[in-house]
């Protein structure tokens, strides 16, 4: 369903698209000839995205049908790039031992892992000595206030999972009907995600926070670069966070 959703749009890419956020080019650093693994990668697109920036990639995720539609999206495109199906937490005996000097998280990835102690670990042991983990990340207030984006309805501190059974849809593809409809999602507070990165082994290097987003909530506004925003007149609060650690 995702693969044939608008959001998607994987004609676009196919003709060329970029995914990358433009702050993610100016924090992240060159990238060519530089070996990066995207976890939790879904489709793709974010993954092969690198690659038009000179990366060498692979992505990793657990649906065997993701992976399936990411690998011979990246055969289309001409891209040259390796996949493996595999949990999160499996990584590391999934790709065999190999190490990364980029491993990238995308939007939407952490709110599914129950224990972000154990992926962080993950994370340093893919890393090669002076690599670095580039996350990029729904920002936990937007999970707080995400029924009219200004009531806070959720808990972002020491929240538990929540069950959401919607009926119809995804985010997606929101006229899909699906036979499961219950899904377990948590905030992470900051604190934790920065905590667990860094008794990993993990050196902070860069932290922010952005005003925009592709999530396409249904309270934001949609401007003219393609990008959500908040609508004016609102108050500001950030909707995305990136951060940047080095594996010393």
């Amino acid at each position: 369903m995702h693969a044939e959703s608008e959001l998607y749009d994987l004609a676009g890419f196919r003709s060329g698209r970029d995914d990358i956020r433009p702050f993610e080019l100016e924090e992240i650093g060159a990238v060519r000839g530089k070996k990066l693994l995207h976890l939790q990668c879904h489709l793709g697109t974010d993954t092969l995205s690198w690659s038009r920036h000179g990366a060498l990639v692979s992505g990793l995720d657990f649906s065997p049908k993701a992976i399936e539609i990411a690998t011979t999206l990246a055969a289309d495109c001409g891209i040259d790039a390796e996949f493996w199906c595999a949990d999160v937490y499996d990584a590391v005996n999934a790709v065999e031992g190999r190490r990364f000097d980029i491993v990238y998280t995308g939007i939407g990835a952490l709110g599914w892992l129950p224990d972000l102690d154990a992926w962080a670990r993950v994370v340093a042991a893919l890393l090669r000595p002076g690599g670095v983990l580039y996350l990029v990340e729904i920002h936990p207030i937007v999970i707080g206030v995400l029924g009219d984006g200004r009531t806070l309805t959720n808990d972002i501190l020491d929240a538990k999972y929540i069950e959401w059974d919607e009926k119809e849809g995804t985010y997606a593809a929101p006229d899909a009907s699906f036979e499961h409809t219950t899904t377990f999602e948590r905030a992470h507070a900051l604190s934790d995600v920065i905590t667990a990165i860094l008794d990993a082994g993990l050196v902070l290097e860069l932290f922010r926070e952005q005003s925009y987003t592709n999530a396409p909530w249904p309270w934001t506004v949609l401007g003219g670069d393609g990008y959500y925003r908040l609508p004016d007149g609102q108050a500001r609060f950030p909707l995305t966070y990136s951060l940047r650690a080095r594996l010393r």
